[in-house]
């Protein structure tokens, strides 16, 4: 995933950018980058941030840069933003993307005449990279930007930084949020909008499918005009989004409330307590508990002196034994308890299937699972949910394979598979029950998920969920 900050001020911007861009470390735990443009022209100071948080590393950093625009980014993947000089000048840019005609696009420009692309340390083009290339390939950056929302199969949300402004486009289907806020003598442009809120700024609007605007410190002026049809993605509202933000309206904690709501209200379970899986997973058990009338409890305590963050390193043996390590249980409200446990989801199962041992080690008598979102069938083609090399990974692809008894599966049968009032769905559930020795297991269904975001449906991307774009 990854998110981005931007600030265009009469005034020095370094503080805002450093903090706004902070505000956004939940979102990935690899790169983070500033790049400010000033008197003395661009600067630019990119490190990882595997080790220590973004503050940490950025800190010396903050103390020398000096600009009145700047734009910075956390990333999970590549370093950016980068510094880019073309026929249109030179700005710096920084991305939240998924490419997945990188190949396609890689080739086209090199038709086109353009020499090489730098490869990152695992052999990959930087997605951000491409995205300039793309941009470089037309007469001016605002139909160069709109080139590239259209020409990316995926998705794609921008900063572009110039000695004039800020260019911010948002991803033609508006599969990720951009948000600007307003204060006296400066705008301010980012991913997740409670990051402007305890800087002084206040919501002035958010983009909507394919727009881009251009912001500098006097104001906000919109070069391309939405477009019609959006498919944000719902899983920000379960797992992705901080508490405080909010997309398209609707705040995330809220929604979780709700989202807690509508599992209590199809479950007949009656557990001692009911608990969420820190963090993402508390809020939904909040919204359980006050349904169902059943005792909000916290077995488990996320230890946040060292691990403040929610995302963890991509390698998978190294996440499992981290999403261990960061839970420290509270055994006295463990033992000879029935507990009713609610995660943000079920991807592989792994780390679910440890803690519900664990659980059960401690003494709980029963563990009751009630995943958020219904069961992951598909893999995410538009966000870096997860960068898996197969959907193989999915404990719901790996079941679906052992009851067919081939990896082969046609899309017919795959549906059967989404319909929670299937027999192949209810087999499905039962299958990965007995697997991760859970006592009973009810996810979440579509349509309630759907009904307490409470956007139109056809607003919303449920692919990873039903394979439908």
């Amino acid at each position: 995933m990854g998110g981005f900050f931007g600030v265009a001020s009469k005034e020095d911007c370094v503080f805002d950018l450093f903090f706004g861009t902070d505000y956004h470390s939940h979102l990935g735990t690899r790169r983070g980058g500033m790049a400010v443009y000033g008197e003395n022209g661009f600067d630019r100071a990119i490190h990882n941030i595997e080790n220590a948080p973004f503050r940490t590393k950025f800190d010396k950093d903050v103390q020398k840069m000096k600009g009145y625009m700047g734009i910075g980014c956390i990333s999970d993947y590549e370093p950016q933003p980068l510094i880019v000089r073309s026929h249109h000048g030179t700005y710096a840019i920084t991305t939240v993307s998924k490419i997945n005609n990188t190949d396609e696009i890689v080739e086209s420009i090199f038709g086109n005449g353009n020499s090489h692309f730098l490869e990152m340390s695992g052999g990959d083009v930087n997605p951000t990279e491409l995205v300039a290339a793309l941009i470089n390939q037309k007469d001016n950056l605002i139909e160069g930007i709109h080139y590239a929302l259209e020409t990316i199969e995926g998705s794609l949300s921008l900063l572009l930084m110039t000695p004039k402004g800020i260019y911010a486009a948002r991803d033609k289907y508006g599969r990720t949020p951009v948000v600007l806020g307003q204060k006296e003598e400066a705008y301010c442009i980012t991913f997740e909008d409670f990051a402007f809120q305890n800087l002084g700024y206040q919501r002035h609007k958010e983009l909507g499918p394919g727009e881009i605007d251009i912001v500098t410190p006097e104001g906000v002026k919109t070069l391309i005009a939405p477009g019609k049809e959006m498919k944000i993605c719902t899983f920000l509202w379960i797992y992705y989004g901080y508490p405080s933000s909010s997309y398209e309206g609707v705040n995330v904690e809220e929604m979780r409330y709700h989202c807690g709501e509508k599992m209590a209200m199809r479950d007949n379970v009656k557990p001692d307590i009911v608990a969420g899986v820190p963090d993402s997973g508390t809020a939904h058990a909040v919204g359980y508990a006050n349904a169902s009338g059943i005792p909000f409890s916290r077995p488990f305590i996320k230890y946040t002196p060292t691990w403040p963050r929610s995302f963890m390193p991509t390698i998978q043996s190294k996440r499992n034994l981290i999403a261990k390590m960061k839970l420290i249980a509270v055994h006295d409200l463990i033992k000879d308890k029935s507990l009713l446990l609610i995660d943000d989801s079920i991807v592989r199962g792994t780390q679910l299937r440890e803690t519900t041992e664990f659980l059960y080690q401690s003494g709980a008598k029963e563990v009751h699972i009630r995943p958020a979102c219904p069961p992951l069938v598909y893999g995410c083609k538009y966000l870096n949910f997860s960068r898996s090399a197969s959907e193989m990974d999915l404990i719901t692809r790996r079941v679906i394979a052992r009851l067919e008894g081939t990896e082969d599966i046609s899309e017919e049968i795959l549906q059967q598979y989404t319909d929670p009032e299937s027999p192949k769905y209810d087999q499905m559930i039962e299958e990965i029950r007995k697997e991760l020795n859970f006592t009973t297991l009810q996810y979440n269904r579509l349509d309630d998920m759907l009904d307490a975001v409470g956007i139109p449906k056809e607003n919303m991307c449920t692919y990873c969920w039903n394979g439908r774009e």
